[in-house]
């Protein structure tokens, strides 16, 4: 949706809000609240199907708009971040608070947990102080009452002074409740609210302001909460606020001389712009503590006890790591043994597709190069591209979104904290890197979550070295060939899943070794600190689950990948089919690299093979046997054991799988993860690195084992 001057005035359009109101639907409402509060499910249960979602301009954040009716009104429903304050420190917060503030939403429902509703509360106070309409819906009363949780939740609203309603969004109850209290809401006079009252030097340095910011703006913004911002001297936060009210509040010379009085008065007081902060931040958190021991009544539950215990267990010295890895396995597994079967019957209905369009082209009378290059080369690439990449990725997101919804992958990031710490890093990158798993592509989008511009860029670079599942195939191939066995017998996938997270854990030893580095070098920095919440374990939502791995991870990454596949396939049909002296382009090139080839313990077709699959790396291994038998497009061997035969004529060796194994771990980044970093970072400078760092580290290993091995 756009925005017209008319829709949300210029203002909005500076801001770069992307809302528009309509005749039918004229209130926007703002849904805030903290990480895993169940902010979406309350979004999803309102919307239904009447939502899109794209990008904040400027920002990698996305956004998430729906429409929704009452009985009286219309709303649109804009899904914010989720946010732990109004304090920004990441480009999530930031987009959170701009809009409750500067987007000029008729009305903000805060969701808060239930379970943990003095925490949530923090957001609350916060957004209450801004002068927005505030509605405070506490969600998640099922797991209250399950944990022994009892909430007075009138004595909540008399306390906040804003209305409080409580549903359970997950089985959609009192929805309809929420939005009869949207109605009440919008359409009375608003309340006196509940705002917290800081010490005395610094009530005394807002009563200098407020009077001036009254007669100095004309916003629904409280003069209140500017005036503690500009006492704050966030330069970024200021500027959005000028921006806002259409004046540069600084260059009001009543303003300035009263902030400067005021800011002397607070140094006077030993308070200084952070020391201010943290008292805001004290008094608002004593303030939230003091409602909720009149609201929360807690009784003894056995469920907390379980879910410590469990806690004790995944998150221990003594089991913790076995348990992370086995469960690693256990999804590679999964992945291996359950995508063969979906694969082979897409395989069959895109090569049955393939059948009809050489008829066609034969009905047609085309010449032979033209069905060459449509349908032996771009569309037979893009065919076993999206065979070979969309079923695992269809089981992988899912698994590993499931595991998001348990609970257990924030517990993932706590166990590595302390690895990444001493690394200089981030404990989340222990989740960007866990998706990489799926695809670098997507494990470089969710670099977002990490709050620190400097260790979201130690994410990004070292994502490629952990093995996505376009490699996997790969992987497994090299491995059953030369290592297990092609018997086929029935423990053959349980020992390919743990040899080859054998071969991962290697790469993810490597991804410390190498974020040590950067940051000891390019990125120097001293890891920051974050919040990591530990939520509790809960019922997974299967058909929510698969519909938001399919539709935010695997369609996402499967449209990039096939976007550059089916060029790729015209290039690789022309180099196997144009010759110079008989011999085609594509062994021409091997030939020259073969060379170099040797010294990492490979031959220039695996070389050129690698090249070729820069656009996708599943076509890497098809490449390889289409260049050995010579032929002018993709060939599939029907089995290892032909495929063994193959590679050993061809001077393959133990030795050999070893170095293939290693450059398969480790070398450049496909196309799609390169556009990706492009697109997050935006610089060459990254991206050039992105690609270089796992390159260098591929070829140097290689040389170095074939050395050791000779």
């Amino acid at each position: 949706m756009g925005l017209t001057n008319g829709s949300m005035g210029t203002r909005a359009l500076d801001q770069g809000l992307t809302v528009q109101r309509t005749a039918e639907y004229d209130k926007v409402i703002a849904l805030a609240g903290n990480p895993n509060v169940g902010k979406s499910t309350v979004f999803n249960g309102l919307t239904g199907l009447h939502q899109h979602t794209g990008n904040w301009p400027g920002k990698t954040v996305t956004n998430a708009q729906g429409r929704c009716r009452s009985e009286k009104q219309g709303y649109i429903l804009v899904d914010i971040p989720g946010t732990y304050s109004l304090m920004a420190h990441s480009a999530e917060e930031e987009v959170a608070r701009n809009f409750i503030c500067f987007g000029d939403p008729d009305a903000v429902v805060v969701v808060c947990d239930a379970t943990c509703l003095e925490r949530n509360l923090n957001l609350v106070l916060q957004t209450i102080e801004t002068g927005r309409r505030v509605i405070v819906c506490v969600n998640l009363l099922d797991e209250a009452k399950r944990k022994g949780i009892e909430l007075d939740l009138p004595l909540l609203s008399e306390q906040l002074g804003v209305p409080v309603i409580g549903i359970v969004a997950r089985q959609k109850k009192d929805l309809k409740g929420l939005l009869d209290t949207l109605d009440h809401t919008l359409h009375t006079q608003q309340q006196v609210c509940c705002v917290p009252t800081y010490p005395v030097a610094v009530e005394s340095a807002v009563s200098r302001l407020v009077p001036l910011l009254d007669n100095a703006t004309n916003v629904p913004l409280n003069s209140r909460f500017i005036a503690l911002k500009l006492l704050e001297q966030d330069d970024e936060l200021t500027a959005e606020i000028s921006r806002y009210i259409g004046n540069d509040l600084l260059r009001n010379e009543p303003i300035q001389k009263a902030l400067q009085e005021a800011l002397c008065d607070l140094q006077s007081a030993g308070l200084s712009p952070d020391m201010l902060k943290d008292q805001i931040v004290a008094v608002i958190v004593k303030t939230a503590e003091q409602i909720c021991r009149g609201v929360v009544k807690r009784r003894r539950s056995e469920c907390d006890a379980v879910d410590r215990r469990v806690d004790r267990i995944l998150t221990g010295r003594r089991f913790g790591y076995p348990l992370m890895l086995a469960l690693l396995a256990a999804v590679f597994w999964l992945t291996i043994t359950g995508a063969n079967i979906p694969s082979r019957w897409l395989s069959d209905a895109l090569f049955w597709v393939e059948d009809r369009l050489s008829a066609l082209f034969c009905l047609l009378g085309a010449p032979q190069w033209l069905h060459g290059a449509v349908v032996l080369g771009a569309y037979r690439v893009l065919a076993w591209v999206v065979s070979v990449m969309l079923p695992p990725m269809a089981i992988f997101f899912p698994l590993f979104t499931l595991l998001e919804d348990v609970g257990y992958l924030p517990r993932v990031a706590y166990n590595l904290d302390h690895v990444f710490s001493r690394c200089r890093a981030c404990g989340k990158q222990a989740l960007t890197m866990s998706m990489g798993f799926g695809c670098n592509a997507a494990g470089v989008v969710g670099a977002r979550i990490i709050d620190s511009p400097r260790e979201r860029l130690l994410a990004i670079l070292t994502n490629n070295f952990v093995p996505c599942n376009g490699r996997f195939p790969t992987l497994i191939a090299v491995l059953t060939m030369f290592f297990i066995g092609t018997a086929g017998n029935a423990l053959q996938s349980v020992f390919a899943a743990v040899l080859l997270t054998t071969v991962i854990v290697l790469g993810i030893l490597i991804t410390f070794g190498v974020t040590k580095l950067l940051s000891c070098t390019v990125l120097k920095g001293i890891p920051s600190s974050f919040t990591l919440e530990m939520p509790p374990y809960r019922k997974p939502q299967i058909g929510r689950v698969i519909a938001r791995s399919l539709l935010d991870r695997t369609l996402f990454v499967l449209g990039r990948a096939a976007a550059v596949a089916a060029p790729a396939g015209l290039l690789i049909w022309v180099l196997a089919n144009v010759t110079v002296g008989e011999v085609s382009i594509l062994q021409h090139c091997a030939t020259f690299l073969d060379p170099f080839a040797q010294l990492m313990g490979l031959d220039g077709v695996i070389l050129i093979a690698f090249i070729l699959g820069f656009p996708a790396n599943e076509i890497v291994v098809p490449i390889m046997i289409m260049t050995y038998m010579a032929g002018g497009s993709l060939i599939e061997l029907e089995s290892y054991t032909a495929m063994r035969e193959l590679f050993v004529s061809n001077g393959w060796t133990w030795q050999t799988a070893i170095s293939m194994l290693l450059f398969t771990l480790w070398h450049w980044p496909c196309s799609t993860t390169l556009m990706t970093v492009k697109k997050e970072t935006g610089s060459f400078k990254w991206t050039i690195l992105a690609f270089v760092l796992p390159t260098a580290m591929g070829i140097l290993s290689c040389m170095l084992f074939t050395a050791i091995a000779s």
